[in-house]
């Protein structure tokens, strides 16, 4: 059985010995567009062990590669798997160039729209739900009417927030999902970020080792610790305001959520 280790901050002495290490990105290694404490040595001292796997939605593996260089992270951008991106890149490869509700920020849609899909449909075939700053009333009025008429709903992650610098919660891609079944009861989607594991298993075939040799590195039990328990895989969860480290039996229960 995987193991559970709660930590009060990143520590190095603890993924000694893994092959991979594979970290979310806000809450761990930043907050508030700040480094926290610990995340540049840490990511120096793993070096190309590391794998960030983020529910990110905003962002392109190119566009956060740049952004964490700028805040002394040094990650290059082919060891970076994002929620939002990989779900692009999985709709090109089952149905390319369709029309595409396009509900994410400039980088992720501006991939899009460069692997040709129809940003402006009439009624699109698909709603990509990302993490969009500007989400309003008339997003989700639009999407409202596209899944009415039979679009399918693909939900970059399901985190309703992320923490701020101060520990406040930002909201995420899952407030604009549950505004959604507000006003669709019943709505059913797909969910190509954490819980599922997608993105574990795109990292660990990358890394070219195995589950059992590597680690999880996140903030999140319930969707972080889920994708760790399913590929069975180490979890160490970052709780910076926890007790001293201790290791607790894994398992969280699953989320009611279907994934692809």
């Amino acid at each position: 059985m995987a193991g559970h280790r709660i930590c009060s901050g990143l520590e190095v002495d603890k993924v000694v010995g893994y092959a991979a290490v594979l970290c979310d990105l806000d809450g761990c290694l930043i907050a508030g567009g700040a480094a926290l404490p610990g995340a540049r040595e840490f990511t120096a001292v793993v070096g190309e062990r590391l794998w960030i796997v983020s529910n990110n939605s905003s962002d392109t593996a190119r566009s956060l590669s740049n952004r964490l260089s700028d805040l002394g992270i040094s990650v290059s951008e082919d060891r970076i798997l994002l929620a939002g991106e990989q779900a692009v890149v999985h709709l090109n490869e089952v149905s390319p160039k369709v029309g595409l509700r396009c509900l994410t920020d400039a980088p992720v849609r501006q991939m899009a729209e460069l692997l040709g899909f129809n940003l402006s449909p009439k009624r699109a075939k698909y709603v990509l739900l990302d993490r969009m700053a500007s989400f309003n009333l008339h997003c989700l009025e639009q999407a409202i009417a596209d899944l009415n008429e039979g679009a399918r709903l693909l939900v970059a992650n399901i985190d309703k927030t992320h923490p701020d610098q101060d520990g406040n919660p930002v909201p995420e891609t899952g407030a604009w999902l549950a505004a959604l079944e507000a006003c669709l009861p019943g709505l059913t989607y797909e969910c190509f970020g954490k819980p599922s594991t997608h993105l574990l298993s795109a990292a660990i075939q990358r890394s070219g080792t195995l589950p059992e040799r590597s680690v999880f590195v996140g903030d999140n039990p319930e969707t972080d610790g889920e994708a760790a328990r399913l590929m069975g895989m180490d979890f160490m969860e970052i709780n910076r305001t926890s007790a001293p480290s201790l290791t607790v039996a894994a398992g969280n229960k699953p989320l009611a959520v279907r994934t692809i």
